[in-house]
């Protein structure tokens, strides 16, 4: 399997340590891969200076690019990486999701590698971290990285929804698995299922007196865990190798990852935008911050994204 042909690196110049870069180096060590180094740019004071012509101030744009370009050659040549399969790209736009979403769809890239900074959960309602928009919108796969190493004979951890009887969450299951079971082959790891179940809605007991949360629960637990099991051995993969959890995906996730001391969490996405996503989120996002590993983002299979060329 090829997933990671072609990969974007979304670097950022605020960082001394450009972790994006160094795990897209480290994979394509591992599968070679032709690797583009991207930086977007923006001064709105360069769109304000109304004593300029706009072929100058064109000029001026255009020094900046430069500038940053030669600023992606000198950090490529300091990674000590023979540079034959790596490319940059500066462009020069107000959005920088959308500016990575375009260049994604223009090269046809397989995966964004992107460092991720946590992010203030008020100030997210109100502005959208880029992180948060490629989750929802980018048409690829996205790899946020964090500070964790990716050693051999590690452990990558596949989030699924074995319980659903909806068939694309059943195809982005086998999509999720395939992807981690690719990665694992790469640094010779285990591949690990995580499931969450939901906890037993509490209204119910209380407005019917004849409903019987334990048998409830157990009859949930059962039918998550005969679903998990049945997904593991279609993979060939170890039963032992699974974990099944009563509560919420972001917090179950995040603490079997932390148990496991995984260096990848896989997990799918549903695109969601507006009102909804500001006050609910994907189960994605909400991940993202309690990880202290990596997250591999993948998309449904017939994803479109809402960003156009």
């Amino acid at each position: 399997m090829s997933q990671f042909n072609k990969i974007l690196v979304v670097v950022d110049p605020s960082e001394d340590n450009q972790k994006a870069l160094f795990r897209a180096l480290e994979m394509s060590e591992r599968h070679p891969a032709q690797i583009t180094v991207f930086l977007t740019i923006y001064d709105f004071s360069y769109e304000m200076t109304t004593m300029l012509s706009p072929d100058e101030r064109n000029s001026m744009r255009n020094a900046v690019i430069q500038d940053r370009k030669d600023w992606l050659t000198e950090l490529i040549a300091e990674s000590q990486i023979a540079a034959n399969n790596i490319d940059t790209k500066v462009v020069w736009h107000n959005r920088p999701y959308e500016s990575i979403i375009r260049t994604v769809l223009e090269g046809e890239y397989d995966v964004v590698v992107k460092g991720t900074h946590e992010h203030d959960i008020l100030k997210s309602v109100i502005f959208t971290p880029t992180d948060w928009h490629l989750l929802r919108k980018c048409p690829c796969s996205v790899l946020l990285v964090k500070e964790h190493e990716w050693p051999e004979n590690g452990k990558v951890l596949a989030a699924v929804n074995a319980g659903t009887e909806d068939e694309d969450h059943a195809k982005l299951n086998n999509t999720i698995i395939e992807h981690a079971q690719f990665v694992s082959r790469l640094l010779r790891s285990e591949t690990h299922l995580v499931n969450a179940y939901p906890p037993t809605p509490m209204n119910i007991a209380v407005e019917i007196p004849e409903f019987d949360p334990n048998e409830y629960n157990s009859t949930m637990k059962n039918h998550h865990k005969k679903t998990l099991h049945q997904l593991a051995t279609e993979n060939d993969l170890d039963v032992g190798n699974t974990h099944l959890y009563e509560g919420m995906p972001e917090d179950v996730i995040p603490r079997v990852a932390k148990d496991l001391d995984a260096e990848l969490v896989v997990i799918g996405t549903v695109g969601r935008s507006g009102i909804s996503a500001a006050l609910i989120g994907n189960t994605a996002e909400h991940v993202i911050d309690n990880l202290n590993c990596d997250l591999l983002a993948l998309k449904p299979p017939g994803f479109e994204s809402p960003v156009r060329l």
